[in-house]
């Protein structure tokens, strides 16, 4: 793909993203009009409103992994890259909040990232709970409810912000020493 068109892509994944935060049912005219390119281009760009979708998990998926890279789950003190890995996470729910909503489960990948972390923390005796897979269950769906805590709950402020908690609870849910 030539540069101007993966711009002009990024720019209409970009506003899909604000736009459909806004309203869920917003057109590809719209979407089009807020990327600053003509509905034609966007209908080049993506063939239907759910190749646009696809394409916005996709970029997600893309996110979720560069955050496993970033935080250093292979590398990193295995408490630390979690809470790296939980900031990020929630500095993405927050960006892309439309999107966060169109993902199901993580992609093999991303679930295979968070496993080696939880294989990690095991090995480190930073948990008690052996099973990688339960781990990384228990882990996202504690994130689903510190993301739909207010921002005004007493809890975040205790701990010291959403990734705080989240990580002080999984590490107690799963037997942290």
């Amino acid at each position: 793909m030539r540069a101007d068109a993966e711009r002009s892509t990024a720019r209409i994944l970009e506003a899909a993203e604000a736009v459909l935060a806004d309203d869920p049912n917003a057109s590809l005219e719209r979407i089009g009009d807020a990327a600053g390119v003509a509905r034609a281009t966007v209908h080049r760009r993506f063939t239907s409103r759910q190749a646009l979708l696809d394409a916005l998990r996709e970029q997600l998926n893309e996110r979720y992994l560069l955050v496993i890279e970033q935080a250093s789950v292979r590398t990193a003190p295995p408490v630390l890259a979690l809470h790296r890995v939980s900031e990020i996470v929630f500095e993405l729910k927050m960006s892309h909040r439309f999107t966060i909503t169109l993902a199901s489960a993580p992609s093999r990948e991303v679930q295979d990232g968070l496993d080696l972390l939880f294989t990690r923390l095991h090995a480190a005796g930073a948990i008690t709970a052996a099973g990688p897979a339960w781990c990384r269950r228990v882990y996202l769906a504690l994130m689903t409810e510190v993301h739909l805590l207010p921002d005004d709950a007493p809890e975040l402020a205790e701990a010291g912000g959403r990734a705080g908690l989240l990580v002080r609870t999984v590490l107690g849910a799963l037997g942290g020493r």
